[in-house]
């Protein structure tokens, strides 16, 4: 017999992780966080298994650092200045 898998909704996510948003979205860009799937058009869910996993995973491991950001890429520098070669 199948046993029944509990799926979480966003909220419980970050009450879980104490992560935000862009931070759980960034790592599953990344392939560092459990993938949601989609229960409606509008509704995402991710594997509550899962989760607890990758949240037992980081106990247990150091987190890695994250990428740097390249400077060069940002459209405004001090107080408006456009960036070089962004014209």
């Amino acid at each position: 017999m199948h046993q029944i898998r509990r799926s979480i909704r966003r909220r419980e996510v970050l009450n879980k992780t104490g992560l935000c948003a862009t931070t759980i979205y960034n790592l599953e860009k990344r392939g560092e966080f459990p993938r949601h799937f989609m229960l409606t058009p509008r509704c995402a869910a991710w594997d509550e298994a899962e989760v607890d996993a990758w949240l037992e995973r980081r106990r247990t491991e150091p987190a890695r650092n994250a990428p740097v950001p390249d400077v060069r890429l940002r459209k405004a520098g001090k107080k408006g200045e456009v960036a070089q070669g962004a014209e």
